[in-house]
């Protein structure tokens, strides 16, 4: 595995969609150009290609000759009691692209709720989740990341993500192991 402060040289072996960062545009990439994994944490890579700063989603791993990046254990029998902690524990593979440090840690998750649709154990999730700048171009690929995350998890049968800027986010927000990992 990549350290996170290590960077690979990768040659693109078909061609591939990815989002430029941080305007969160698509951008097509073609087999036999040459890239550079800058960051291999949680479910995607973030390369440089000609100059420019791309994510790469992990199911589009073989493209650069990678494995996707493996999940987090689902227990086999969730219980409505477990929902909640697998999200949190889903919610800390997700990665700001340009930083190497998971969304949790980063303070960018204000609320989760976790709220039972009926007696069948089933569950309805919201949570409100900030960027680390309002004019992000990656918040919509962040917000569907953890989208789609949490709605794969057991008994989550819906889920609203939404971003909010009140109150603002500043650094304080981040865990102390977040600032050490950035030398803040």
């Amino acid at each position: 595995m990549m350290n996170r402060r290590q960077r690979e040289d990768v040659l693109v072996r078909r061609a591939v969609t990815v989002e430029t960062i941080p305007s969160g545009q698509p951008l097509e990439l073609q087999a036999g150009q040459l890239a550079q994994i800058t960051q291999a944490l949680g479910s995607s890579f973030t390369l440089v290609v000609d100059g420019q700063l791309v994510r790469l989603k992990g199911a589009d791993a073989d493209a650069i000759g990678k494995e996707p990046p493996e999940s987090i254990a689902i227990p086999q029998d969730v219980t409505t009691d477990d929902v909640k902690p697998l999200i949190w524990q889903t919610l800390r593979t997700c990665y700001d692209p340009e930083i190497p440090v998971n969304i949790v840690d980063l303070g960018l998750i204000y609320h989760c709720e976790v709220e039972p649709i009926d007696a069948s154990g089933d569950v309805r999730v919201t949570i409100d989740m900030t960027l680390t700048a309002p004019g992000c171009g990656m918040g919509e690929a962040i917000a569907n990341e953890v989208c789609d995350k949490v709605l794969a998890l057991p008994r989550v049968q819906d889920i609203t993500v939404n971003l909010v800027f009140d109150p603002p986010w500043n650094r304080d927000m981040m865990s102390e192991e977040a600032q050490l990992t950035l030398g803040l």
